[in-house]
């Protein structure tokens, strides 16, 4: 059965750092589609960063230059280093993993950031 488990989540003031990481499991990060997606109140789920199979990424224009998507083939686990954080960061974030062959798509918990002074 295939597990998505978020963590990192927290407070922090705005320009803050924070460093989710998403571990996987019956599911490789190194070989199939991976992503961050995010959820504020009353908005719908967007997509935040993403990493493809062969290591290309893509991120919404509003975290470009301040968020990184990243793997760990090793640990099996997918990260997304966020930096200069605003309050508008303040969201659910959840990890997904895209089976490459089925494209099924499958979804971690999520984790709470929060960006405020």
């Amino acid at each position: 059965q295939v597990q998505l488990v978020e963590s990192g989540g927290g407070s922090v003031q705005p320009g803050g750092s924070l460093r989710l990481s998403c571990a996987a499991s019956e599911i490789s990060v190194g070989i199939n589609d991976m992503a961050w997606h995010r959820q504020a109140p009353g908005n719908q789920r967007e997509l935040v960063a993403g990493l493809t199979r062969d290591g290309s990424t893509t991120y919404a224009d509003s975290v470009k230059g301040r968020f990184t998507i990243s793997r760990d083939n090793v640990k099996n686990t997918v990260y997304l280093q966020m930096n200069s954080l605003k309050p508008e960061d303040t969201a659910v974030y959840y990890c997904k993993g895209t089976a490459y062959i089925s494209r099924r798509d499958f979804w971690g918990q999520g984790t709470q950031v929060v960006v405020s002074s």
